[in-house]
C-alpha cells in the first residue's frame, strides 16, 4: 500500500467523521430547539398505523437518524406507553424520512460559477451558516440561540465532511482497480451485503448514503450498483437499533425486530419485483452513471414504495414479531412494570403519575397473589410455591424502592397541587403495600416451619 493511498484513506475517514459529528450535531440541535417535546408528539399521535407513519417520517426528518427515532420508540413500547402495531407505523415512517439527509448533502454538491452565482456554492453556504452558528453559539444568552448554533454548526460541518470525502475519492476514478471493484457490486448480492458492512460500521443510514453519494462522483456507481446498495444500507442500520434492545422487556425486544424486518422485506420486495421484471423488460438504465442528485431520489423513491407496500400488513408484522419472540413464562403474569418508571417522563408529571399508577396497580396485583399463595401453603405446602412467594417478595421490595425514589424526583420538579395531592397518596399507599407483602412471607414461613415439623 502506497503512501498516496494511506493519505486517500486517512482523507475519507476524516470526512466521513466530520459528516458524522456534523449530523449528530444537528440532530441534538434540534432536538433541543423542540423543547424534548417530540418523545411526547410521537406519544400521542399515534393511535393509527397511518398517523404513525406520517409522524415517523416527519420527526425523523427533522433529527436526521431513524435510529434515534426507533430508540426512542423502542423505550415507548418497552414501557407500556405504546403498543407494538403503533411503533411499527412510526418504523415505517422513518425509514421514508431519514432518506430526506441525502437531499441536504446534495446541496455541497452545489458549484457555483462566476458572480452572483457563487454565492451559491457549497463553501459560500457552509461559510455563511457557520459564521451564523457561532454568532449564535458565543454572544447569544437563551438556550435556544445555542441549539439554533448548533444546529447551523452541525450543518457546516457536515457540508465540510462531504466535500473532504468527495475530494478523496475524486482521484480515484482513474484507478482500474478501484472500478473494477465497483463494477462487481452490480452482482445485486454484493451490493447488498456491501451495503450492510458500510452501514453496520458506520451505524448510520445517512452517513452510508453520504458514502455512496461521495463515490458516486468518480463516475464508478451505475443504477445497477447503487440500487442493491442501498437495499442492504437499510438492513445494516437495524444494529444499533438491535444493540437498544439489550435489557428491555419482551415487548422492546419485538420492537426493535421490527426495524430489521421492515427492511429485510423492503429487501425481499425490491428484489424479487425489480430483478424479476427485469427478466422480462430489460430495463435500459441499468448502466445509467448515477450521481450525488440521483441517488438521493433513488433512495427516496425505494423507501418510500417499500415502506407504502408494507403499511397494510402491520397487523402481520406484528404477529410475526410475537412467534419469533415468544412472551416468557410469566410475562402475562407480571410484565416488567418497573421500566414505566423512565426519567424522559419526569419532564411531564402527569404522565409520570400515570405510569407510577401503572406501577403499583402491578404492585399491588403481586401483592395480592402472594396472600393467596401464603395461604394456600398453610393447607397445602409446595416447595416451588414457597420459592415463587420468595421471588415475588423480593419483587415487591423493589418497586418499593422504585417507587419510592422515583416519587421524590417528581416532587423536585414544578407540580399543581392536585399533582402534589396525588403524589403523597402514593407515598402513602406504597409502604402498606410493602408491609402485606411481608406478612404474606412470614405466613409462607409458617406454613414451611408446619409442614417440616408435621404440625397443623
Amino acid at each position: 500500500m502506497g503512501i498516496s493511498t494511506i493519505i486517500t484513506v486517512l482523507t475519507l475517514l476524516s470526512g466521513v467523521a466530520l459528516f458524522l459529528y456534523g449530523m449528530q450535531l444537528m440532530g441534538e440541535g434540534l432536538k433541543q430547539v423542540a423543547g424534548n417535546k417530540l418523545e411526547l408528539i410521537l406519544y400521542k399521535l399515534t393511535s393509527t398505523p397511518l398517523k404513525g407513519f406520517l409522524l415517523g417520517t416527519v420527526v425523523t426528518a427533522l433529527i436526521q437518524s431513524s435510529g434515534a427515532t426507533t430508540v426512542m420508540v423502542v423505550g415507548f413500547v418497552n414501557s407500556g406507553l405504546m403498543k407494538l402495531s403503533q411503533a411499527i407505523g412510526i418504523i415505517m415512517g422513518a425509514n421514508i424520512g431519514t432518506s430526506i439527509t441525502g437531499w441536504i448533502i446534495c446541496l455541497s454538491y452545489i458549484d457555483g460559477q462566476q458572480g452572483l452565482a457563487s454565492l451559491l456554492s457549497t463553501a459560500t453556504i457552509s461559510a455563511v451558516v457557520a459564521i451564523l452558528g457561532i454568532v449564535f453559539r458565543m454572544f447569544m444568552k437563551k438556550d435556544i440561540f445555542h441549539a439554533t448554533g448548533n444546529i447551523m454548526l452541525g450543518f457546516a460541518i457536515l457540508m465540510v465532511g462531504m466535500q473532504t470525502m468527495s475530494g478523496a475519492v475524486s482521484p480515484l476514478s482513474q484507478s482500474p482497480a478501484f472500478t473494477s471493484l465497483l463494477t462487481s457490486f452490480t452482482n445485486p448480492v454484493m451490493g447488498i451485503l456491501f451495503g450492510i458492512l458500510i452501514t453496520a460500521v458506520l451505524q448510520s443510514v445517512s452517513a452510508a448514503c453520504g458514502v455512496l453519494q461521495a463515490l458516486s462522483v468518480t463516475g464508478g456507481i451505475t443504477f445497477a450498483s447503487a440500487f442493491p446498495m442501498l437495499m442492504g444500507v437499510g438492513i445494516g442500520a437495524a444494529t444499533p437499533v438491535l444493540l437498544s434492545a439489550i435489557g428491555t422487556g419482551t415487548n422492546g425486544k419485538r420492537t426493535a425486530l421490527v426495524y430489521l424486518l421492515n427492511d429485510l422485506f423492503a429487501m425481499l420486495l425490491g428484489s424479487v419485483l425489480f430483478y424479476g421484471t427485469n427478466l422480462v423488460f430489460h430495463y435500459p438504465f441499468l448502466d445509467t452513471v448515477m450521481n450525488p442528485f440521483s441517488i438521493a431520489a433513488l433512495n427516496s423513491m425505494y423507501r418510500f414504495a417499500a415502506m407504502l407496500l408494507l403499511l397494510p400488513f402491520v397487523k402481520g408484522i406484528e404477529r410475526l414479531t410475537k412467534v419469533l419472540i415468544p412472551n416468557r413464562e410469566d410475562d402475562e403474569e407480571d410484565s416488567d412494570t418497573l421500566d414505566l418508571l423512565e426519567d424522559r417522563f419526569l419532564n411531564y408529571p402527569d404522565l409520570a403519575l400515570a405510569q407510577c399508577q401503572r406501577a403499583m396497580d402491578s404492585m399491588a396485583e403481586n401483592v395480592v397473589k402472594n396472600l393467596a399463595r401464603a395461604m394456600d401453603l398453610l393447607d397445602h405446602f409446595d416447595e416451588r410455591k414457597f420459592s415463587k412467594i420468595q421471588e415475588k417478595e423480593n419483587r415487591i421490595d423493589k418497586y418499593q424502592d422504585k417507587l419510592d425514589t422515583y416519587l421524590m424526583q417528581m416532587l423536585k420538579r414544578e407540580l399543581s397541587n392536585a399533582q402534589s395531592t396525588e403524589v403523597s397518596k402514593f407515598l402513602h399507599c406504597i409502604p402498606d403495600f410493602e408491609r402485606i407483602g411481608d406478612y404474606s412471607y412470614e405466613m409462607a414461613k409458617v406454613a414451611r416451619d408446619q409442614y417440616e415439623k408435621k404440625q397443623s
